[in-house]
């Protein structure tokens, strides 16, 4: 995917520098600089970015301002970038992404495109589902409706869950972000995890595990198979009311017909 990105600074050698540290990033296209705090937010409602380096003292429109002068369109993601270290805890009260401390090093830099990837993601991924709702609906309309009709205090909270899942396998422990799984097949007191690279032993039962999962994005779709949906990229009607899940790495996923009303966690 290509972040969009604008660069703003009221210093042209600081916005320069920044920039030719980016190229290091091939998926990152800076498609317009400013140099001030207003002509940041008229560029940034034009181009509609996916990011925005945004340099938090400037004359006039500082950085924040920026940021509340775009309160009445869906904003781009957020990086803020300052020779000083004593706005951070304002800069993350603000939603920025990362906070990055000017002359800017490249660690710190891919370390804050990183996060960038992941918040796109996880943004795109909600737009696939908005895609997905007809194919849903044919699938299982009734559970559509079922789910659509649950209010938003019955969902559970996302902090009750696990985020990162150690996992001894091979005697070396991994420390696997809980997003990056794609599914978990069970195979007796043992679940197999895959990633899109990797596949791992977790010796723990499938019952254990899933009180350990976010039900919203962790659905069991077979007796012995959970599925992270924010991983689906399509649904495939199959016979008998059963269809197929295709995953980001090119997997198939069948679902039971006893758990096809999973197909209704995409609407949310």
């Amino acid at each position: 995917m290509t972040i969009r990105t604008i660069l703003v600074d009221d210093e042209k050698l600081a916005t320069q520098g920044l920039q030719l540290r980016l190229e290091a990033h091939p998926d990152v296209e800076v498609v317009d600089t400013a140099l001030n705090g207003r002509e940041a937010i008229r560029k940034i409602k034009t181009h509609k970015p996916d990011l925005v380096f945004l340099d938090i003292q400037m004359p006039g429109f500082d950085g924040f301002s920026v940021i509340q002068g775009l309160m009445e369109v869906e904003p781009p993601l957020v990086v803020f970038v300052t020779a000083y270290s004593d706005h951070a805890i304002r800069a993350f009260e603000a939603q920025a992404v990362d906070y990055l401390v000017k002359p800017v090093e490249p660690e710190r830099l891919a370390d804050a495109l990183d996060r960038v990837r992941q918040r796109l993601t996880e943004k795109r991924g909600a737009a696939e589902v908005e895609r997905l709702k007809t194919v849903l609906a044919e699938v299982a309309p009734e559970a559509v409706e079922e789910f659509e009709g649950e209010t938003a205090a019955e969902a559970p909270a996302a902090d009750r869950y696990e985020k990162m899942i150690n996992i001894k396998d091979r005697g070396q422990i991994f420390r696997v972000d809980v997003d990056s799984i794609e599914r978990i097949d069970a195979a007796g007191d043992y679940m197999c995890i895959y990633t899109a690279d990797n596949s791992l032993i977790l010796r723990e039962t499938m019952k254990d595990l899933e009180k350990r999962l976010d039900p919203r994005n962790f659905q069991r779709v077979h007796r012995s198979t959970i599925v992270n949906l924010s991983q689906v990229k399509q649904v495939r009607p199959h016979t008998n009311g059963e269809c197929f899940l295709i995953l980001g790495s090119g997997a198939q996923v069948k679902v039971s017909r006893s758990y096809r009303d999973v197909v209704a966690r995409f609407v949310h």
